[in-house]
């Protein structure tokens, strides 16, 4: 990690716009290594782990355990050094016009903001209606694609955006249209030609449109990026998403089912027929498969990958960025370390140490 990165606040439920601090669990100037939780977030319908997303030192906490926090909001950074200095907490958002051009019904902008963007002669309706519009917002949408930085209705919370246009993606279409809650805008992916159509769906273009969406409104994002062989790239595309102030809020197919017990943590993606069991967690990012099973008791790390009909049987722990392959069968009790894959029809009945392969159709050990 080159640059700090801000610590953003989900967007949970599309319909409650803040979340309760229940729990902090890092303190000012604490190292951390990616997928170390960070805080406890709760809404009146969820409650989710937000894990770090690179390592480095928590700095400028802004907010204590208890508060309520915006969707959007900074909790803090992590930076190289402990000693890093974060810039200043923005201003109260700025309500009534001031000389010049009026301020658009609805929009909250802070006073610096609204100074840069007279400066360089930028339209106010041009900027995102709900959310607190920063300088760092104002210079995104100064810079942002033409066609992409039009002005545009209001801030929708059901706009959301998938990033990867593969059958992952084409998949991830399907199980949203069927939840019948979000707009799907398009697809993102860096290696289609902008303006292909997937599903009747545009590609609006690769990462560098990012930061033109959120200009629009956009806020919600699923990643469609497997990563299969390569787990990195589904990572970098978690963090491309929220360094431009994208969520990944959890989807679970209407004929998948969770046990009320069970937690799934921001940017799960849970697929038909897949059952999660109860008291189970399941850490950010991670994707049930169709037809998969997590019993009761079991943990399942960030990142890891449930492929179709696999199973854990009750109390398996799954480390971070795990694959499990199709129809492979984890017995009771059982550690998978971190980074290991499990072939596909595999049976795995003791542990299985971090980054080990299990391969396929055997019998471990």
């Amino acid at each position: 990690m080159t640059d700090p990165l801000a610590i953003l606040i989900p967007l949970l439920n599309p319909n409650e716009p803040e979340a309760v601090l229940a729990a902090l669990h890092v303190t000012e100037g604490q190292q951390v290594l990616p997928g170390d939780l960070l805080c406890t977030l709760e809404t009146t319908k969820s409650a989710a782990d937000l894990p770090a997303e690179a390592s480095g030192y928590v700095v400028g906490l802004r907010y204590q355990q208890g508060q309520i926090l915006p969707a959007g909001a900074v909790l803090g950074y992590i930076a190289q050094s402990p000693t890093w200095q974060p810039p200043a907490a923005e201003p109260a958002a700025s309500q009534a016009p001031a000389q010049g051009s009026a301020i658009p019904d609805g929009l909250r902008i802070t006073e610096p903001a609204l100074a840069l963007a007279r400066q360089m002669g930028l339209e106010l309706s041009t900027l995102p209606i709900g959310p607190l519009v920063t300088e760092a917002a104002v210079r995104q949408a100064a810079t942002a694609i033409p066609d992409l930085a039009a002005p545009t209705s209001d801030f929708d919370p059901t706009a959301i955006i998938i990033y990867g246009a593969g059958g992952h993606g084409k998949t991830l279409l399907d199980l949203l249209t069927t939840l019948g809650v979000y707009r799907v805008a398009g697809f993102v992916d860096d290696g289609l030609p902008s303006g292909q159509t997937i599903m009747g769906l545009p590609v609006l273009g690769g990462a560098e449109t990012l930061p033109a969406l959120h200009a629009r409104g956009i806020r919600l994002a699923v990643n469609a990026v497997g990563g299969i062989g390569n787990l990195s790239i589904r990572i970098k595309v978690f963090q491309k998403l929220a360094q431009a102030g994208f969520t990944c809020p959890v989807v679970i197919h209407p004929r998948a089912w969770v046990e009320p017990s069970a937690s799934l943590a921001a940017g799960v993606q849970v697929f038909a027929h897949a059952y999660v069991g109860t008291q189970a967690q399941v850490g950010y990012g991670a994707i049930v498969n169709t037809g998969a099973i997590i019993s009761h008791d079991c943990l399942v790390g960030d990142y890891s990958n449930l492929s179709p009909g696999a199973i854990l049987a009750g109390e398996v722990q799954v480390g971070a960025g795990t694959l499990v392959g199709m129809g492979a069968t984890v017995n009771l009790q059982v550690h998978i370390g971190p980074g290991a894959r499990i072939g596909n029809g595999a049976t795995v009945k003791a542990e299985v140490p971090a980054n080990a392969i299990v391969r396929a159709g055997n019998v471990f050990p």
